[in-house]
């Protein structure tokens, strides 16, 4: 069973599925396009799945012309349909896994997808999560449920945890060039894996068991979480000092050696940073470990939002506005410059607090023209991007888009509120938060 699979993976003969067709199925999907492969796609999103069939991405910065192809040529299929998942020969699970109100980790994404494809599932598959989720779950939770079906794992179907490391709109890097880890339950299973990404991404990393790989995307994200939290406060410290985090970063920057630059901001924001150091810290309170400084640094990272209203209030004080009634304009709702992804954007949370003091507030994103619907912010749905203009009280630069770069503070008239260190203070309006 095991070197049949192989083969086919090898060979490239073999049908790829791929559950979650997202800023990570997508590009995913279209790297084993690229490479000769056959696709399947499962997701529940009608409307997502029809626009794809056309061969229209949906995402701003993945071209729709390889899907064009890819239709053209029947090599690439879209449905809604999960019954049809034993026609791959490989599932690969791209969902979300957010977290739920008490901010601990919600499986329903990944444990849903696999029950709806379990019955349709056959002897010779490979199951990959790429989904970021806590050290354990491949083997705690979708193992038993693979194995209550009646097959075994490492025999019958082979199960892999091989976490996504997508970077939307970064152009150094993409799904061949990032270095992929991976893991198996078994080794039977492993040997599996290396094979179903061996022709797609230029550099396996194989490591011991799915709880190693599982633990590598916490560590890379939590890494970043903690580093960014440290210099969100020393912004805090050095702004009360009259220093400059941005002067100081730029000059800490020059050092070769030991020191690697991070940047403050609004928050966190994206669907990794800002969600999994909370798994981490849930799981370890099954082991009664406490973990104290990534908790912290989550405290950190959240207050952000905060920090930002705090500091709209006073620059409106300074120019003898309240912030009751203040008109405000957001510059960016995407948690990143120069792509269209707003998942966990601190903006959204900036735009809250700001209306529950009675601010009248508008957003401009040229990535974003329209708010799609969200679990936390619903209501926000159908909201417009505006144009930016000088008939607004404050302007608050969240997210650093190069179309920013072209707007000249003076102009506008108005304070601005730069919380990214963009905009030179040329005109005694720029305002750091």
């Amino acid at each position: 069973m095991k070197d049949t699979l192989v083969h086919k993976l090898d060979s490239g003969e073999a049908r790829i599925g791929i559950i979650g067709l997202g800023y990570v199925g997508l590009p995913l999907a279209l790297r084993y396009l690229a490479v000769g492969y056959s696709v399947l796609g499962l997701d529940i999103d009608p409307h997502k799945v029809n626009r794809l069939m056309k061969g229209e991405s949906f995402i701003r910065h993945i071209p729709s012309e390889p899907l064009q192809e890819g239709v053209q040529q029947g090599r690439f299929q879209a449905t809604t349909d999960f019954s049809r998942a034993g026609e791959a020969d490989a599932l690969i699970l791209c969902v979300p896994t957010p977290l739920d109100r008490h901010r601990e980790p919600d499986l329903s994404f990944v444990v849903n997808s696999l029950e709806e494809v379990l019955p349709a599932m056959r002897p010779g598959q490979v199951v990959s999560l790429e989904s970021t989720t806590y050290p354990g779950t491949t083997d705690e939770e979708l193992r038993p449920r693979i194995e209550a079906a009646g097959f075994k794992t490492g025999r019958d179907v082979f199960l892999v945890y091989s976490p996504e490391r997508e970077d939307p709109g970064n152009p150094a890097f993409n799904t061949r060039s990032i270095p992929k880890v991976c893991g198996g339950v078994t080794p039977e299973c492993l040997e599996v894996a290396m094979a179903l990404y061996g022709r797609v991404i230029d550099q396996l990393v194989p490591v011991s068991s799915t709880r190693a790989a599982e633990a590598v995307k916490l560590m890379e994200n939590i890494f970043r979480s903690v580093n960014i939290a440290l210099v969100n406060e020393m912004k805090t410290a050095f702004m009360k000092m009259d220093i400059d985090i941005f002067e100081v970063i730029r000059a800490a920057s020059t050092k070769p050696f030991g020191y690697m630059p991070f940047y403050p901001g609004p928050g966190l924001g994206g669907h990794c940073i800002p969600i999994d150091p909370f798994y981490l810290t849930w799981k370890a309170r099954e082991y009664d470990v406490a973990t104290r400084f990534i908790e912290l640094a989550g405290e950190v990272n959240t207050s952000m939002p905060y920090y930002v209203v705090q500091r709209a209030m006073e620059v409106l004080n300074d120019f003898g506005r309240a912030l009751k009634q203040a008109r405000i304009l957001l510059l960016g709702l995407a948690y990143k410059p120069d792509v269209d992804d707003d998942r966990e954007s601190p903006t959204y949370k900036i735009m809250h607090l700001l209306e529950q003091k009675g601010a009248d507030v508008s957003y401009n994103d040229p990535y974003v023209p329209v708010i799609k619907p969200s679990r936390e912010y619903a209501h926000y749905a159908g909201r417009r991007s505006e144009q930016v203009s000088g008939e607004y009280d404050l302007v608050i630069l969240c997210t650093a888009h190069k179309e920013y770069q072209n707007l000249d503070p003076a102009d506008l008239g108005v304070p601005v509120l730069d919380t990214r260190g963009f905009f030179a203070d040329l005109t005694g309006r720029v305002f750091r938060a």
